[in-house]
């Protein structure tokens, strides 16, 4: 029980079955699933920008404003380590080839929206424009046991996707940031976030080292992580979540300030990697104690954004597709091999521009970050289930992953 435990949560797996719960329970009784979705917990309750300054607080709110606060401060801090660690994964000449490719995967998708829109018309080009973003995302985990099967543990193309889909994980929260504020922007709230990080920052990991400079048994920065442990950075994220969302900017963004604030290792082995748990920096601790909460909160995720009647397929639905079907791999492939040969920055011992392609076929699956981007991208209604269920149907690109890299030839290396 435990490995089937263990494989649901290292794959957010649970999301999946989330997912599918939703779609199969809303195209059965669409009417129940709506009312449980939108069920008040807590009515007028002050925590958004109505007119009157407050809002309800339902299910979906809580779980996709509040509660993925915590997944996005997972995905900030593997962006933190690999660019701030001497040893991080988007530091050097080996980042720039995957930097260089993830900039196509994002290009790439976006031409292929909106050019498709455009011919569409404009009547359908304006209603699905500000969708733009959705196709640029790739699902880390599901790409990397893609990734896995189809190269084998040990093909150095699977560590090329991780610094691919850590650096698209990183735009990604940038689009979030600056093209979808969740209302009226008032950007002196943000000070409130910063100050907080600022002053969380000082008081519980910049002083206590300070005081401890000439102590070899560092007591007070001993003290502080035993004693107080994850209540400095509880206290200042929920401070900052709030900066946020009175902000206009998406709370699920607000954990963000907080996450470089936090004592973390001098250097990292990677996202996915064994070798993490056995690190004892606070950092990498609070991460290893949000897993399994965080895997939880995806499966409500999938639960309370997947739920799409299939009559909803409309535009949305094949432009998403489209963007992340074609336009990933076609940027990512145009964008790398103008990195490995006019540029001369080479791809990793190994692998070849094939290889490239079947990383491009991978990187389509789109799913967590596009339904999230889905539903802050579009109003309530048909425009948006259509866009959700383009973000399901990515899954596509697992099929089209194998068949690529048959196609390629790709020989399975194990670790």
């Amino acid at each position: 029980m435990y490995r089937v435990w263990s494989f649901l949560t290292r794959y957010s797996l649970l999301l999946v079955i989330g997912a599918l719960l939703a779609l199969v329970w809303a195209n059965l009784d669409e009417t129940s699933y709506r009312s449980f979705v939108d069920f008040t917990l807590w009515k007028d309750a002050p925590i958004g920008h109505l007119h009157d300054g407050h809002r309800s607080l339902t299910l979906h709110y809580l779980v996709n404003d509040m509660l993925m606060a915590l997944f996005f401060a997972i995905a900030a801090k593997e962006v933190w380590e690999a660019v701030v660690l001497r040893s991080g994964a988007l530091r050097g000449r080996r980042a720039a080839t995957p930097l260089i490719a993830t900039l196509g995967g994002m290009v790439g998708p976006v031409a292929i929206y909106l050019g498709l829109a455009a011919l569409l018309g404009s009547q359908t080009f304006d209603a699905v424009t500000r969708g733009w973003a959705i196709p640029t995302a790739t699902d880390i985990a599901f790409s990397y046991l893609i990734g896995r099967l189809v190269f084998g543990a040990g093909h150095p193309a699977v560590r090329f996707l991780l610094l691919l889909a850590i650096a698209d994980d990183a735009a990604g929260l940038i689009i979030l940031a600056v093209f979808y504020p969740s209302s009226d922007l008032a950007p002196q709230w943000l000070l409130l976030s910063l100050a907080t990080a600022l002053v969380v920052f000082l008081l519980a990991n910049w002083l206590p080292r300070r005081l401890d400079r000439h102590d070899q048994l560092r007591r007070r920065s001993t003290w502080v992580r035993k004693k107080l442990h994850v209540l400095p950075y509880l206290l200042a994220g929920m401070v900052s979540w709030y900066g946020f969302m009175r902000a206009g900017l998406h709370p699920a963004l607000g954990l963000l300030p907080i996450v470089p604030t936090i004592p973390h290792a001098e250097r990292a082995f990677g996202i996915f990697s064994e070798a993490e748990r056995y690190l004892t920096d606070l950092l990498n601790q609070i991460e290893h104690l949000l897993k399994h909460p965080v895997e939880v909160i995806l499966f409500f995720f999938g639960l309370f954004n997947a739920g799409v009647q299939f009559s909803a397929i409309g535009p949305a639905t094949w432009l998403v597709l489209a963007g992340l079907l074609i336009g990933k791999p076609l940027g990512i492939v145009a964008f790398g091999w103008l990195a490995a040969h006019p540029l001369r920055l080479g791809l990793p011992l190994g692998m070849g521009i094939g290889d490239l392609a079947v990383i491009g076929c991978v990187a389509g699956i789109g799913f967590t970050v596009s339904l999230f981007v889905a539903s802050v991208a579009f109003d309530t209604g048909p425009v948006q289930d259509a866009a959700k269920m383009g973000a399901l149907f990515s899954f596509a690109g697992a099929a089209l992953s194998l068949l690529a890299g048959r196609l390629a030839g790709v020989t399975r290396q194990r670790s």
